[in-house]
Protein backbone atom coordinates (compact mmCIF):
# COMPACT_ATOMS: atom_id res chain seq x y z
CA UNK A 1 0.00 0.00 0.00
CA UNK A 2 1.24 3.60 -0.49
CA UNK A 3 -0.33 7.20 -0.56
CA UNK A 4 0.61 9.86 -2.59
CA UNK A 5 0.89 13.52 -1.21
CA UNK A 6 1.92 16.53 -3.24
CA UNK A 7 5.09 14.66 -4.94
CA UNK A 8 5.97 12.37 -2.50
CA UNK A 9 5.91 8.75 -1.87
CA UNK A 10 5.43 6.86 1.39
CA UNK A 11 6.12 3.44 1.13
CA UNK A 12 6.61 0.90 4.63
CA UNK A 13 10.38 1.49 5.35
CA UNK A 14 11.52 4.15 2.90
CA UNK A 15 10.15 7.86 1.22
CA UNK A 16 11.35 8.22 -2.25
CA UNK A 17 10.79 11.85 -3.66
CA UNK A 18 10.62 13.06 -7.45
CA UNK A 19 10.90 16.94 -8.29
CA UNK A 20 9.05 18.00 -11.75
CA UNK A 21 10.66 20.60 -13.51
CA UNK A 22 8.96 22.26 -16.43
CA UNK A 23 10.51 23.50 -19.53
CA UNK A 24 9.41 25.24 -23.04
CA UNK A 25 10.30 24.23 -26.35
CA UNK A 26 13.50 25.69 -27.68
CA UNK A 27 14.29 27.04 -24.70
CA UNK A 28 16.94 26.19 -21.82
CA UNK A 29 16.10 24.75 -18.54
CA UNK A 30 18.15 23.41 -15.54
CA UNK A 31 17.42 20.69 -13.56
CA UNK A 32 18.86 21.85 -9.76
CA UNK A 33 20.90 19.38 -7.91
CA UNK A 34 23.18 20.35 -5.00
CA UNK A 35 25.88 18.59 -2.24
CA UNK A 36 27.65 20.43 0.59
CA UNK A 37 31.05 20.70 -0.25
CA UNK A 38 33.43 22.24 2.92
CA UNK A 39 37.05 21.53 1.37
CA UNK A 40 38.51 19.99 -1.85
CA UNK A 41 38.44 16.45 0.04
CA UNK A 42 34.91 17.07 -0.18
CA UNK A 43 34.65 16.50 -4.35
CA UNK A 44 32.83 13.88 -5.57
CA UNK A 45 31.88 12.43 -8.69
CA UNK A 46 28.65 13.05 -9.93
CA UNK A 47 26.96 11.47 -13.26
CA UNK A 48 23.62 12.55 -15.15
CA UNK A 49 21.65 10.12 -16.80
CA UNK A 50 17.80 9.61 -18.41
CA UNK A 51 15.50 7.74 -16.29
CA UNK A 52 15.17 6.77 -12.90
CA UNK A 53 18.26 6.47 -10.35
CA UNK A 54 19.45 2.43 -10.83
CA UNK A 55 21.75 0.99 -8.12
CA UNK A 56 24.93 2.06 -9.42
CA UNK A 57 26.28 4.99 -11.65
CA UNK A 58 24.01 6.42 -14.01
CA UNK A 59 22.03 4.46 -16.92
CA UNK A 60 21.81 6.54 -20.24
CA UNK A 61 24.76 8.37 -19.23
CA UNK A 62 24.43 12.28 -20.32
CA UNK A 63 27.35 13.68 -18.51
CA UNK A 64 29.92 13.22 -16.10
CA UNK A 65 32.34 15.04 -13.89
CA UNK A 66 35.66 14.09 -11.88
CA UNK A 67 34.23 16.31 -8.89
CA UNK A 68 36.24 19.23 -10.10
CA UNK A 69 35.23 18.85 -13.86
CA UNK A 70 32.78 18.07 -16.60
CA UNK A 71 34.79 14.70 -18.18
CA UNK A 72 32.11 13.44 -20.79
CA UNK A 73 28.92 14.15 -22.15
CA UNK A 74 26.79 13.03 -24.75
CA UNK A 75 25.54 16.02 -26.83
CA UNK A 76 26.91 19.89 -26.47
CA UNK A 77 23.54 20.89 -25.12
CA UNK A 78 24.04 19.43 -21.68
CA UNK A 79 26.39 20.88 -19.49
CA UNK A 80 27.10 22.22 -16.18
CA UNK A 81 26.57 26.18 -15.32
CA UNK A 82 26.97 26.12 -11.62
CA UNK A 83 30.64 26.20 -9.51
CA UNK A 84 30.89 22.77 -9.51
CA UNK A 85 33.70 22.99 -7.20
CA UNK A 86 31.11 24.45 -4.63
CA UNK A 87 28.73 21.37 -4.86
CA UNK A 88 26.66 23.06 -7.62
CA UNK A 89 25.79 20.30 -10.48
CA UNK A 90 22.62 21.57 -11.73
CA UNK A 91 22.54 20.02 -15.45
CA UNK A 92 21.24 22.64 -18.07
CA UNK A 93 20.15 21.59 -20.78
CA UNK A 94 19.48 23.81 -23.73
CA UNK A 95 17.10 24.08 -26.89
CA UNK A 96 14.84 21.71 -25.43
CA UNK A 97 12.57 19.75 -27.37
CA UNK A 98 10.02 17.46 -26.49
CA UNK A 99 12.25 14.23 -27.14
CA UNK A 100 13.66 15.79 -23.49
CA UNK A 101 10.80 15.01 -21.59
CA UNK A 102 10.91 12.72 -19.11
CA UNK A 103 12.92 11.15 -15.66
CA UNK A 104 16.57 12.15 -14.83
CA UNK A 105 19.07 11.16 -12.43
CA UNK A 106 21.32 13.23 -10.27
CA UNK A 107 23.70 10.68 -8.67
CA UNK A 108 26.73 11.74 -6.44
CA UNK A 109 29.12 9.19 -6.11
CA UNK A 110 29.64 8.97 -2.58
CA UNK A 111 32.55 6.24 -1.60
CA UNK A 112 31.24 3.11 0.44
CA UNK A 113 28.25 1.53 0.04
CA UNK A 114 24.90 2.48 -0.88
CA UNK A 115 26.77 6.06 -0.03
CA UNK A 116 25.52 7.80 -3.11
CA UNK A 117 23.13 11.12 -3.18
CA UNK A 118 20.67 10.37 -6.09
CA UNK A 119 17.93 12.43 -7.09
CA UNK A 120 15.13 11.83 -9.34
CA UNK A 121 13.36 14.89 -11.74
CA UNK A 122 10.66 14.62 -13.96
CA UNK A 123 11.31 16.91 -17.06
CA UNK A 124 7.98 18.36 -18.32
CA UNK A 125 8.51 20.38 -21.76
CA UNK A 126 5.45 22.55 -22.91
CA UNK A 127 5.44 23.93 -26.36
CA UNK A 128 6.10 27.57 -27.07
CA UNK A 129 2.73 29.14 -27.42
CA UNK A 130 2.71 32.22 -30.65
CA UNK A 131 -0.30 34.48 -29.38
CA UNK A 132 -0.97 36.40 -32.65
CA UNK A 133 -3.62 38.92 -31.49
CA UNK A 134 0.02 40.68 -30.02
CA UNK A 135 1.21 40.86 -33.57
CA UNK A 136 0.76 44.08 -35.25
CA UNK A 137 0.76 45.27 -38.98
CA UNK A 138 0.84 48.25 -40.91
CA UNK A 139 0.66 48.47 -44.76
CA UNK A 140 0.98 51.34 -46.73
Amino acid sequence: MFLTISSLLFFPGCTVSQMVIRGVVGQAVTLPCTYDVKNSRELHPVCWGRGSCPNSKCSNEILHTNGRQVTSQSSFRYNLRGTVVRGDVSLTIRNLNERDRGLYCCRIEIPGWFNDLKKTLNLQVDRGEWDLCDASFSLS
